[in-house]
């Protein structure tokens, strides 16, 4: 396929930047994104080196819903229909649970859980219709588990729905050509760190080395691609083999 168009939402920093970028090569000649507080600049002008098209959509997820989907609708749009959504955005606060506040605690939800069904909404519609759809969810290091962490309640309890509600989309959309599935992106703190230079450092966990955006890019690649089509409602670890919570992000009070 050729001239596919893509959504990567919160891809002005983190994971999600690195893996907007890596996308042009494989038939994407539109690569739209969205942002909240950083600009955008940077990421755009690593898309546009491959020669493809890049725009920006300022949308906050935390914001009230009908804010969020008006603004997830118009970018499709403008810049639609999309073949394809990467959906990065989630906020973490790790804190125990009698340190986290109301606020801390629903933006949590809403931008991690809601923001996964509000931007499903907008994107699905034209898929169904084109009879072909890639969706990625990211979850965290055992959503697919509900394996608890000392830190991450609600925000394990939020990607843990995300996780639920993606596998369920998956079952629910097959039948559009559409595939759903989700990576579960474990303990990557450098988020701009390249395979390279992750290669060259240690880290605690079994495989020994820190994980990369283009570790996490690489199987966004496999899962998008159009022969994909019979891997769906897939949950995918990448984590350097560390499926024991991490102690060092638990909080000491």
């Amino acid at each position: 396929m050729r001239d596919r168009r893509v959504l990567v939402t919160a891809a002005a920093s983190g994971l999600a930047a690195g893996i907007a970028a890596t996308l042009p090569p494989d038939g994407f000649s539109h690569v739209a994104i969205t942002f909240r507080d950083t600009p955008p600049d940077a990421t755009l002008a690593a898309i546009r080196q491959h020669s493809a098209c890049a725009t920006a959509h300022r949308i906050d997820f935390s914001a009230p819903r009908e804010v969020t989907s008006r603004a997830l609708h118009d970018a499709v749009r403008v810049d639609g229909p999309f073949d394809t959504l990467v959906h990065a955005a989630g906020p973490i606060v790790v804190k125990r649970f009698a340190q986290l506040t109301d606020a801390e605690s629903w933006e949590m939800l809403s931008a991690n859980l809601e923001s996964a069904i509000l931007v499903a909404r907008a994107v699905l519609p034209s898929m169904r219709e084109r009879g072909f759809g890639r969706l990625v969810f990211f979850g965290a290091n055992g959503s697919s588990e509900t394996r608890p962490a000392v830190g991450f309640s609600v925000y394990g309890a939020a990607k843990s729905g995300v996780t639920a509600f993606a596998r369920t989309l998956a079952m629910e959309e097959a039948k559009f050509g559409i595939t759903v599935n989700v990576i579960e992106v474990g303990d990557i703190r450098e988020k701009t760190m390249t395979r390279e230079h992750a290669s060259a450092r240690s880290a605690r966990n079994p495989r020994g080395r820190p994980g990369s955006f283009e570790d996490v890019a690489d199987v966004v690649r496999f899962l998008v691609a159009p022969a994909r089509d019979f891997v769906t409602g897939a949950v995918i670890a990448v984590n350097g083999g560390l499926f024991v919570a991490d102690e060092r992000n638990a909080p000491t009070s």
